[in-house]
């Protein structure tokens, strides 16, 4: 009898003492590469880098992706866009805020000037 409450028990120690693991950390301990935000960023300025005034909207978008931000307004029947896109980290709090990007500046889907002087 009791070698077989040994034999049960060393059978299920592995079910019972199972667990997982939690990798805890901001993902920037180090690597070659970089992480992903600054993989992001990098590919963000390279694009930006790229970029002419007189690009349409679409080619824009269909290069850079999809912007952090976007505003729309109409004034005095022009209809002006901005993309914000991510290209410089100030902060470690894991969001992504306006002062961190790039804005790209289109009136009526063309590209008119990035950066904060082109607002």
């Amino acid at each position: 009898m009791k070698k077989h409450l040994v034999l049960i028990a060393a059978l299920s120690a592995p079910l019972l003492l199972s667990g997982c693991v939690i990798s805890v950390g901001d993902g920037d301990s180090g690597s070659y590469y970089g992480s992903d935000w600054q993989k992001r960023e990098q590919n963000n300025r390279t694009h930006i880098s790229n970029l002419e005034t007189g690009m349409r909207y679409q080619d824009v978008t269909r290069k850079m992706g999809v912007a952090d931000f976007n505003e729309m307004v109409q004034k005095n029947g022009v209809n002006r866009r901005v993309l914000y896109y991510r290209t410089q980290r100030l902060s470690d709090d894991g969001v992504t805020s306006k002062d961190e990007c790039t804005p790209l500046v289109f009136e009526n889907d063309v590209l008119v000037g990035w950066g904060n002087s082109a607002l």
